[in-house]
């Protein structure tokens, strides 16, 4: 499911190895998502989205249709990572689900007043983990009207 085409349909932001397989196991089950890339910091994820370092010949209009971020990661957090992409006009349009095991109240408050569109705490177990990911996908992917970001 990791793809490092330019059609990109689900950008995960996850550095846990365990939830990444949960993740990419879901959306599978569900035949939800074709192309997931995997991005395990904040750094190769602002690389991906903004067309730079090891992405720099990605286009930039190939945009993901939704952005799973964990709070935590290496290298930039999760609020760095969303900060950057709500305040530069080519991201700011991008859905971003905050999908993390933080449940403290000033790191869901932050999220929301950065721009996150959804805040969610992973469950625990791997059934609610699944059903989490697929309610998900079927929203974001299915269900959602996103703008038509130009170029695409």
């Amino acid at each position: 499911m990791n793809d490092s085409s330019d059609d990109v349909e689900i950008l995960l932001v996850e550095d846990s190895e365990d939830d990444v397989e949960l993740a990419l196991r879901a959306f599978k089950l569900a035949n939800l998502a074709k192309t997931i890339h995997v991005a395990r910091d904040g750094a190769a994820a602002l690389d991906f989205l903004f067309c730079q370092g090891e992405f720099a010949n990605r286009k930039m209009h190939k945009s993901p249709k939704l952005v799973l971020l964990d709070y935590k990661l290496p290298k930039i957090d999760g609020p760095e990572v969303l900060r950057r992409m709500k305040t530069d006009e080519r991201t700011r349009v991008i859905p971003v689900v905050m999908l993390t095991s933080s449940k403290e109240q000033k790191d869901v408050m932050e999220s929301y007043q950065l721009g996150v569109n959804a805040y969610i705490v992973k469950p625990v177990n791997f059934e609610e983990f699944t059903e989490a990911i697929q309610k998900l996908g079927w929203f974001w992917l299915l269900l959602n009207q996103a703008p038509t970001i130009e170029g695409r």
